[in-house]
Protein backbone atom coordinates (compact mmCIF):
# COMPACT_ATOMS: atom_id res chain seq x y z
CA UNK A 1 0.00 0.00 0.00
CA UNK A 2 1.16 3.20 -1.00
CA UNK A 3 2.34 5.92 2.06
CA UNK A 4 0.71 8.59 2.38
CA UNK A 5 1.82 11.88 3.98
CA UNK A 6 1.32 15.45 3.86
CA UNK A 7 4.32 17.87 4.18
CA UNK A 8 4.22 21.23 4.76
CA UNK A 9 4.72 23.20 0.87
CA UNK A 10 6.72 26.55 0.28
CA UNK A 11 4.74 29.40 0.11
CA UNK A 12 5.90 30.77 -3.00
CA UNK A 13 7.36 29.87 -6.37
CA UNK A 14 10.41 32.31 -4.92
CA UNK A 15 10.99 30.86 -1.62
CA UNK A 16 11.66 27.58 -4.22
CA UNK A 17 14.11 29.31 -6.13
CA UNK A 18 16.14 30.23 -3.43
CA UNK A 19 16.37 27.19 -1.35
CA UNK A 20 16.93 25.07 -4.20
CA UNK A 21 19.97 27.97 -5.47
CA UNK A 22 20.84 27.68 -2.08
CA UNK A 23 20.77 24.09 -1.84
CA UNK A 24 23.16 23.75 -5.02
CA UNK A 25 24.84 27.09 -4.17
CA UNK A 26 27.50 26.21 -1.28
CA UNK A 27 31.06 25.32 -0.70
CA UNK A 28 30.93 22.92 -4.16
CA UNK A 29 30.77 27.04 -5.86
CA UNK A 30 32.90 28.80 -3.72
CA UNK A 31 35.32 27.00 -1.95
CA UNK A 32 35.65 24.15 -4.14
CA UNK A 33 35.17 25.14 -8.09
CA UNK A 34 37.97 27.83 -7.66
CA UNK A 35 40.45 25.32 -6.22
CA UNK A 36 39.58 22.60 -8.92
CA UNK A 37 39.55 25.52 -11.53
CA UNK A 38 43.17 26.10 -10.38
CA UNK A 39 44.25 22.52 -9.79
CA UNK A 40 42.78 21.66 -13.19
CA UNK A 41 44.13 23.76 -15.65
CA UNK A 42 41.50 26.66 -16.11
CA UNK A 43 39.07 27.62 -18.88
CA UNK A 44 39.55 24.14 -20.05
CA UNK A 45 37.75 22.36 -16.83
CA UNK A 46 35.34 25.73 -17.01
CA UNK A 47 34.52 24.72 -20.51
CA UNK A 48 33.97 21.01 -19.69
CA UNK A 49 31.99 21.68 -16.41
CA UNK A 50 29.51 24.20 -18.25
CA UNK A 51 28.79 21.26 -20.93
CA UNK A 52 28.68 19.08 -18.07
CA UNK A 53 25.96 21.20 -16.12
CA UNK A 54 23.92 21.64 -19.35
CA UNK A 55 23.76 18.23 -21.09
CA UNK A 56 24.03 16.13 -17.75
CA UNK A 57 23.34 18.14 -14.68
CA UNK A 58 20.38 20.05 -15.96
CA UNK A 59 18.19 16.90 -17.05
CA UNK A 60 18.83 15.33 -14.18
CA UNK A 61 17.20 17.71 -12.02
CA UNK A 62 14.31 18.17 -13.81
CA UNK A 63 14.07 14.56 -13.58
CA UNK A 64 14.24 14.64 -9.89
CA UNK A 65 11.88 17.63 -9.94
CA UNK A 66 9.67 15.15 -11.72
CA UNK A 67 9.58 12.63 -9.37
CA UNK A 68 9.15 15.00 -6.30
CA UNK A 69 5.64 16.66 -7.76
CA UNK A 70 4.38 13.44 -8.77
CA UNK A 71 5.04 11.42 -5.42
CA UNK A 72 4.94 14.78 -2.96
CA UNK A 73 7.17 13.15 -0.66
CA UNK A 74 10.50 11.89 0.43
CA UNK A 75 12.62 10.35 -2.18
CA UNK A 76 12.77 7.21 -0.46
CA UNK A 77 8.31 7.13 -0.65
CA UNK A 78 7.96 9.27 -3.88
CA UNK A 79 10.51 6.32 -5.42
CA UNK A 80 8.41 3.12 -4.26
CA UNK A 81 4.68 4.92 -4.61
CA UNK A 82 5.74 5.88 -8.57
CA UNK A 83 7.40 2.83 -9.11
CA UNK A 84 3.88 0.66 -7.49
CA UNK A 85 1.92 3.43 -10.33
CA UNK A 86 3.71 2.56 -13.05
CA UNK A 87 3.30 -1.45 -11.83
CA UNK A 88 7.18 -1.84 -11.17
CA UNK A 89 9.32 -2.92 -8.31
CA UNK A 90 8.88 -0.71 -5.28
CA UNK A 91 12.28 -1.47 -4.10
CA UNK A 92 13.46 1.08 -6.76
CA UNK A 93 13.12 2.64 -3.19
CA UNK A 94 16.72 2.16 -2.45
CA UNK A 95 18.03 4.63 -5.05
CA UNK A 96 15.85 7.12 -2.50
CA UNK A 97 17.94 5.87 0.83
CA UNK A 98 21.27 5.42 -1.75
CA UNK A 99 20.91 9.84 -1.69
CA UNK A 100 19.94 9.98 1.62
CA UNK A 101 23.48 7.90 3.03
CA UNK A 102 25.43 10.16 0.19
CA UNK A 103 24.40 13.02 1.83
CA UNK A 104 24.42 12.50 5.43
CA UNK A 105 28.13 11.28 4.23
CA UNK A 106 28.84 14.93 2.42
CA UNK A 107 27.45 16.77 5.16
CA UNK A 108 29.47 15.12 7.49
CA UNK A 109 32.75 16.57 5.74
CA UNK A 110 31.00 19.64 4.27
CA UNK A 111 30.12 20.68 8.01
CA UNK A 112 33.84 20.45 9.11
CA UNK A 113 34.67 22.70 6.06
CA UNK A 114 31.88 25.04 7.17
CA UNK A 115 33.02 25.35 10.06
CA UNK A 116 36.52 26.65 8.85
CA UNK A 117 35.10 29.39 7.41
CA UNK A 118 33.25 30.34 10.30
CA UNK A 119 36.26 30.05 12.35
CA UNK A 120 38.42 32.40 10.05
CA UNK A 121 35.49 35.39 9.50
CA UNK A 122 36.42 35.56 13.32
CA UNK A 123 40.32 35.54 12.81
CA UNK A 124 39.88 38.23 9.32
CA UNK A 125 38.08 40.54 11.48
CA UNK A 126 39.97 40.48 14.45
CA UNK A 127 43.18 41.34 12.24
CA UNK A 128 44.83 37.83 13.35
CA UNK A 129 46.74 38.07 10.32
CA UNK A 130 47.85 41.21 9.54
CA UNK A 131 51.28 42.15 8.75
CA UNK A 132 52.03 38.51 8.50
CA UNK A 133 53.60 36.68 5.63
CA UNK A 134 52.68 33.68 3.27
CA UNK A 135 54.54 31.18 5.35
CA UNK A 136 53.39 33.01 9.00
CA UNK A 137 49.75 32.79 7.81
CA UNK A 138 50.22 29.59 6.25
CA UNK A 139 51.64 27.66 9.17
CA UNK A 140 48.78 29.54 11.08
CA UNK A 141 46.34 27.30 9.11
CA UNK A 142 48.26 23.99 9.47
CA UNK A 143 47.99 24.69 13.76
CA UNK A 144 44.54 25.22 13.16
CA UNK A 145 43.67 21.96 11.39
CA UNK A 146 46.15 20.37 14.26
CA UNK A 147 43.86 21.56 16.79
CA UNK A 148 41.29 18.77 17.20
CA UNK A 149 39.42 20.71 19.56
CA UNK A 150 39.12 23.96 17.73
CA UNK A 151 37.96 21.95 14.67
CA UNK A 152 35.39 20.31 16.68
CA UNK A 153 33.95 23.66 18.47
CA UNK A 154 33.19 25.38 14.90
CA UNK A 155 31.84 22.16 13.22
CA UNK A 156 29.62 21.97 16.37
CA UNK A 157 28.89 25.57 15.65
CA UNK A 158 27.99 24.86 12.22
CA UNK A 159 25.51 21.51 13.19
CA UNK A 160 23.86 23.70 15.40
CA UNK A 161 22.82 26.22 12.90
CA UNK A 162 21.85 23.88 10.56
CA UNK A 163 19.90 21.69 12.75
CA UNK A 164 18.04 24.88 14.19
CA UNK A 165 16.87 25.91 10.83
CA UNK A 166 15.74 23.04 9.76
CA UNK A 167 13.93 21.95 12.74
CA UNK A 168 11.47 25.07 12.40
CA UNK A 169 9.61 23.70 9.15
CA UNK A 170 9.75 24.30 5.61
CA UNK A 171 8.22 28.01 5.86
CA UNK A 172 9.19 28.78 9.28
CA UNK A 173 12.67 27.38 9.04
CA UNK A 174 13.81 26.69 5.63
CA UNK A 175 12.03 29.19 3.45
CA UNK A 176 12.52 32.39 5.90
CA UNK A 177 16.29 31.29 6.45
CA UNK A 178 16.62 31.45 2.38
CA UNK A 179 15.12 34.20 1.42
CA UNK A 180 17.61 36.89 3.84
CA UNK A 181 20.29 34.03 3.13
CA UNK A 182 20.32 34.53 -0.42
CA UNK A 183 20.07 38.13 -1.65
CA UNK A 184 22.74 38.70 0.64
CA UNK A 185 25.10 36.19 -0.50
CA UNK A 186 24.43 37.92 -3.79
CA UNK A 187 25.01 40.92 -2.74
CA UNK A 188 28.50 40.43 -1.21
CA UNK A 189 29.42 38.19 -4.12
CA UNK A 190 28.95 41.09 -6.39
CA UNK A 191 30.31 43.35 -4.27
CA UNK A 192 33.57 41.26 -3.85
CA UNK A 193 33.26 40.68 -7.88
CA UNK A 194 33.40 44.76 -8.46
CA UNK A 195 35.81 45.13 -5.61
CA UNK A 196 38.51 42.42 -7.69
CA UNK A 197 37.67 44.82 -10.94
CA UNK A 198 39.69 47.78 -9.50
CA UNK A 199 41.83 46.41 -6.75
CA UNK A 200 42.93 42.83 -8.69
CA UNK A 201 44.20 41.33 -11.88
CA UNK A 202 40.53 41.58 -13.36
CA UNK A 203 41.75 40.80 -17.41
CA UNK A 204 44.36 38.12 -16.36
CA UNK A 205 41.07 36.43 -14.13
CA UNK A 206 38.84 36.95 -17.30
CA UNK A 207 41.69 35.47 -19.48
CA UNK A 208 41.94 32.33 -16.81
CA UNK A 209 38.82 31.56 -16.90
CA UNK A 210 37.44 32.03 -20.49
CA UNK A 211 40.70 30.96 -22.43
CA UNK A 212 40.72 27.84 -22.76
CA UNK A 213 44.45 25.83 -23.33
CA UNK A 214 43.14 22.47 -24.51
CA UNK A 215 46.48 20.47 -24.51
CA UNK A 216 45.46 20.51 -20.33
CA UNK A 217 42.05 18.54 -21.28
CA UNK A 218 42.64 15.07 -20.25
CA UNK A 219 40.52 12.17 -18.63
CA UNK A 220 41.15 13.45 -15.35
CA UNK A 221 40.32 17.08 -16.10
CA UNK A 222 37.02 16.06 -17.66
CA UNK A 223 35.89 13.53 -14.87
CA UNK A 224 37.06 16.58 -12.20
CA UNK A 225 34.82 18.54 -14.20
CA UNK A 226 31.77 16.47 -14.81
CA UNK A 227 31.76 15.34 -10.72
CA UNK A 228 32.33 19.16 -9.74
CA UNK A 229 28.72 19.74 -11.99
CA UNK A 230 26.83 16.52 -10.31
CA UNK A 231 28.30 18.29 -7.23
CA UNK A 232 27.92 22.45 -7.42
CA UNK A 233 24.14 21.57 -9.08
CA UNK A 234 23.29 18.86 -6.00
CA UNK A 235 21.54 16.44 -8.23
CA UNK A 236 21.37 12.44 -7.87
CA UNK A 237 21.10 12.49 -4.01
CA UNK A 238 17.66 13.35 -4.06
CA UNK A 239 17.78 16.84 -2.86
CA UNK A 240 16.38 18.40 -5.49
CA UNK A 241 13.26 15.59 -5.73
CA UNK A 242 12.60 16.56 -1.70
CA UNK A 243 12.51 20.64 -2.11
CA UNK A 244 10.31 19.91 -5.62
CA UNK A 245 7.96 17.42 -3.48
CA UNK A 246 7.00 20.98 -1.50
CA UNK A 247 6.74 23.12 -4.58
CA UNK A 248 3.24 24.37 -5.42
CA UNK A 249 1.07 22.73 -8.65
CA UNK A 250 1.18 25.95 -10.21
CA UNK A 251 4.98 26.04 -10.43
CA UNK A 252 6.27 25.62 -13.48
CA UNK A 253 8.91 22.79 -13.34
CA UNK A 254 11.19 23.66 -16.49
CA UNK A 255 11.18 27.05 -15.92
CA UNK A 256 12.02 26.63 -12.38
CA UNK A 257 15.09 23.83 -13.26
CA UNK A 258 16.83 26.30 -15.73
CA UNK A 259 16.63 29.18 -13.34
CA UNK A 260 17.85 27.29 -10.08
CA UNK A 261 21.26 25.84 -12.70
CA UNK A 262 21.66 29.50 -14.08
CA UNK A 263 21.95 30.98 -10.66
CA UNK A 264 24.27 28.12 -9.47
CA UNK A 265 26.66 28.55 -12.50
CA UNK A 266 26.54 32.17 -11.83
CA UNK A 267 27.67 32.25 -8.72
CA UNK A 268 30.19 29.55 -9.17
CA UNK A 269 31.81 31.57 -12.46
CA UNK A 270 31.74 35.33 -9.97
CA UNK A 271 33.86 33.25 -7.24
CA UNK A 272 36.02 33.04 -9.87
CA UNK A 273 35.92 36.12 -11.16
CA UNK A 274 35.91 37.63 -6.93
CA UNK A 275 39.07 34.98 -6.16
CA UNK A 276 41.45 34.95 -9.24
CA UNK A 277 41.99 38.69 -9.40
CA UNK A 278 42.88 38.75 -6.06
CA UNK A 279 45.61 35.86 -6.60
CA UNK A 280 46.71 37.33 -9.60
CA UNK A 281 47.50 40.92 -8.40
CA UNK A 282 49.70 39.34 -4.89
CA UNK A 283 51.34 36.96 -7.30
CA UNK A 284 49.70 33.77 -5.48
CA UNK A 285 49.65 30.47 -7.03
CA UNK A 286 45.79 29.49 -8.61
CA UNK A 287 46.96 25.66 -8.05
CA UNK A 288 47.07 25.73 -4.33
CA UNK A 289 44.46 23.65 -3.68
CA UNK A 290 42.04 23.53 -0.96
CA UNK A 291 44.20 26.06 0.57
CA UNK A 292 43.27 28.18 -1.92
CA UNK A 293 40.84 30.74 0.40
CA UNK A 294 42.05 29.77 3.59
CA UNK A 295 46.15 30.83 2.69
CA UNK A 296 46.38 32.01 -0.38
CA UNK A 297 43.38 35.02 0.18
CA UNK A 298 43.97 35.12 3.45
CA UNK A 299 47.62 36.52 2.62
CA UNK A 300 46.23 38.49 -0.14
CA UNK A 301 43.87 40.47 2.80
CA UNK A 302 46.35 40.46 5.41
CA UNK A 303 48.25 42.72 2.74
CA UNK A 304 45.99 44.89 1.44
CA UNK A 305 43.86 48.18 2.46
CA UNK A 306 41.18 47.15 4.61
CA UNK A 307 41.80 43.14 4.22
CA UNK A 308 40.29 42.59 7.79
CA UNK A 309 36.77 44.03 6.76
CA UNK A 310 37.19 42.46 2.99
CA UNK A 311 38.21 38.88 4.36
CA UNK A 312 35.60 39.19 7.20
CA UNK A 313 32.65 39.58 4.48
CA UNK A 314 34.38 37.21 1.85
CA UNK A 315 34.01 34.32 4.67
CA UNK A 316 30.59 35.11 5.77
CA UNK A 317 29.70 34.92 2.21
CA UNK A 318 31.30 31.54 1.81
CA UNK A 319 29.76 31.04 5.69
CA UNK A 320 26.50 31.39 4.18
CA UNK A 321 26.63 29.64 0.99
CA UNK A 322 27.47 26.51 2.70
CA UNK A 323 24.75 27.22 5.39
CA UNK A 324 21.89 27.28 2.46
CA UNK A 325 23.24 24.07 1.35
CA UNK A 326 23.52 22.11 4.28
CA UNK A 327 19.86 22.98 5.42
CA UNK A 328 18.79 20.91 2.07
CA UNK A 329 21.18 17.90 2.71
CA UNK A 330 19.81 17.52 6.37
CA UNK A 331 15.96 18.18 5.21
CA UNK A 332 16.42 15.45 2.87
CA UNK A 333 16.77 12.93 5.59
CA UNK A 334 14.17 14.54 8.22
CA UNK A 335 11.76 14.33 5.51
CA UNK A 336 12.01 10.53 5.45
CA UNK A 337 11.82 10.50 9.12
CA UNK A 338 9.25 12.95 9.52
CA UNK A 339 7.05 10.67 7.71
CA UNK A 340 7.22 7.84 10.52
CA UNK A 341 4.05 8.05 12.41
CA UNK A 342 4.52 9.96 15.60
CA UNK A 343 7.72 11.47 14.66
CA UNK A 344 8.53 15.02 15.58
CA UNK A 345 10.71 17.21 13.02
CA UNK A 346 12.54 19.30 16.05
CA UNK A 347 13.78 15.77 17.15
CA UNK A 348 14.34 13.85 14.25
CA UNK A 349 16.84 16.94 12.98
CA UNK A 350 18.40 17.00 16.42
CA UNK A 351 19.07 13.07 16.27
CA UNK A 352 20.15 13.13 12.81
CA UNK A 353 22.10 16.22 13.33
CA UNK A 354 24.07 14.81 16.34
CA UNK A 355 24.59 11.32 14.54
CA UNK A 356 26.01 13.34 11.52
CA UNK A 357 28.01 15.68 13.64
CA UNK A 358 29.76 12.67 15.70
CA UNK A 359 30.24 10.79 12.16
CA UNK A 360 32.05 14.42 11.17
CA UNK A 361 34.92 13.77 13.97
CA UNK A 362 36.11 10.93 11.01
CA UNK A 363 36.92 14.26 9.23
CA UNK A 364 38.41 16.03 11.99
CA UNK A 365 40.87 13.59 13.04
CA UNK A 366 41.85 13.19 9.58
CA UNK A 367 43.33 16.43 9.37
CA UNK A 368 45.44 15.39 12.21
CA UNK A 369 45.71 12.41 14.58
CA UNK A 370 44.56 10.49 11.26
CA UNK A 371 46.48 12.37 8.64
CA UNK A 372 49.17 9.47 8.12
CA UNK A 373 46.49 7.02 7.98
CA UNK A 374 45.51 5.74 4.78
CA UNK A 375 42.99 3.43 4.78
CA UNK A 376 43.14 1.92 1.64
CA UNK A 377 47.20 2.63 0.96
CA UNK A 378 47.23 -0.82 -0.63
CA UNK A 379 45.35 0.41 -3.78
CA UNK A 380 47.19 2.29 -6.19
CA UNK A 381 45.05 5.37 -6.45
CA UNK A 382 44.41 5.34 -2.96
CA UNK A 383 47.63 5.32 -1.78
CA UNK A 384 47.87 8.90 -0.39
CA UNK A 385 44.40 8.96 0.65
CA UNK A 386 43.00 9.98 4.52
CA UNK A 387 39.73 9.06 5.78
CA UNK A 388 38.36 12.44 4.40
CA UNK A 389 39.75 12.10 1.13
CA UNK A 390 38.12 8.41 0.64
CA UNK A 391 34.87 9.73 1.61
CA UNK A 392 35.00 13.03 -0.44
CA UNK A 393 35.45 10.57 -3.24
CA UNK A 394 32.83 7.71 -2.65
CA UNK A 395 30.36 10.42 -2.19
CA UNK A 396 31.08 12.97 -5.50
CA UNK A 397 32.66 10.50 -7.77
CA UNK A 398 31.03 6.93 -7.35
CA UNK A 399 27.46 7.79 -5.27
CA UNK A 400 26.46 11.05 -7.02
CA UNK A 401 27.24 10.06 -10.35
CA UNK A 402 25.52 6.30 -9.84
CA UNK A 403 21.96 8.27 -8.45
CA UNK A 404 22.26 10.14 -11.16
CA UNK A 405 22.55 7.46 -13.60
CA UNK A 406 19.51 5.55 -12.10
CA UNK A 407 17.63 8.69 -11.76
CA UNK A 408 18.40 9.16 -15.63
CA UNK A 409 17.63 5.75 -16.12
CA UNK A 410 14.03 5.25 -13.87
CA UNK A 411 12.60 8.45 -15.39
CA UNK A 412 14.30 8.00 -19.06
CA UNK A 413 13.23 4.43 -19.38
CA UNK A 414 10.40 3.30 -16.67
CA UNK A 415 8.31 5.99 -16.66
CA UNK A 416 5.68 6.59 -19.09
CA UNK A 417 5.59 9.59 -21.64
CA UNK A 418 2.44 10.37 -20.84
CA UNK A 419 3.14 10.46 -17.57
CA UNK A 420 6.32 12.54 -17.72
CA UNK A 421 4.54 15.07 -19.95
CA UNK A 422 1.51 15.62 -17.53
CA UNK A 423 3.54 15.89 -14.63
CA UNK A 424 6.11 18.81 -16.47
CA UNK A 425 3.14 20.20 -18.14
CA UNK A 426 5.24 20.55 -21.30
CA UNK A 427 3.62 22.13 -24.02
CA UNK A 428 6.35 22.54 -26.27
CA UNK A 429 6.96 18.94 -27.36
CA UNK A 430 10.61 19.90 -29.21
CA UNK A 431 11.75 20.77 -25.35
CA UNK A 432 10.61 17.54 -23.98
CA UNK A 433 12.19 15.60 -26.85
CA UNK A 434 15.08 17.26 -26.33
CA UNK A 435 15.65 16.32 -22.91
CA UNK A 436 13.79 13.12 -23.14
CA UNK A 437 16.91 12.29 -25.49
CA UNK A 438 19.61 13.72 -23.00
CA UNK A 439 18.13 11.83 -19.89
CA UNK A 440 17.69 8.72 -21.73
CA UNK A 441 20.62 8.46 -24.04
CA UNK A 442 23.38 10.92 -23.36
CA UNK A 443 23.10 11.01 -19.33
CA UNK A 444 23.49 7.04 -19.17
CA UNK A 445 26.41 7.91 -21.64
CA UNK A 446 28.60 10.62 -20.47
CA UNK A 447 27.74 9.02 -16.42
CA UNK A 448 29.37 5.83 -17.95
CA UNK A 449 32.10 6.93 -19.53
CA UNK A 450 33.34 9.45 -16.92
CA UNK A 451 33.10 6.89 -14.13
CA UNK A 452 35.38 4.59 -16.70
CA UNK A 453 37.76 7.59 -16.52
CA UNK A 454 38.06 7.25 -12.54
CA UNK A 455 39.33 3.86 -13.04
Amino acid sequence: MAVTHAHEMFSSRIGFIFAAIGAAVGLGNIWKFPYMLGVNGGAAFVLVYLVAILLIATPIMLAEMLLGRRGRMSAVNSLRNIAVEIGSTPKWAWLGWLGMVALCMILSFFSVIAGWALAYIFKTLSGTFTGMSPDEIGATFGQFLHSPGTLVGWHAAFMICTVFIVARGIKGGIERAVTIMMPALFVMLIGLVIYGMFAGEFLQAVDYLFTPDFSKLTPQVTLAAVGQAFFSVNVGIGGVLTYAAYLPDDVDLVSSSFIVVLGDTLVALLAGLMIFPIVFAYNLDPAQGPGLIFVTLSTAFANMPGGSFVGAVFFTLIFLAALTSSISMLETSVSRLEEIKGSSRPKMAMALGSAIFLFGLITVFSFNYLEDVHPLGFIKMFENKTAFDLLDFLALNIIMPLGGLTYAVFVGWWLTKEMKMETLGLQDRLLFKTWHFLIRYVVPIAVIASSFLTW
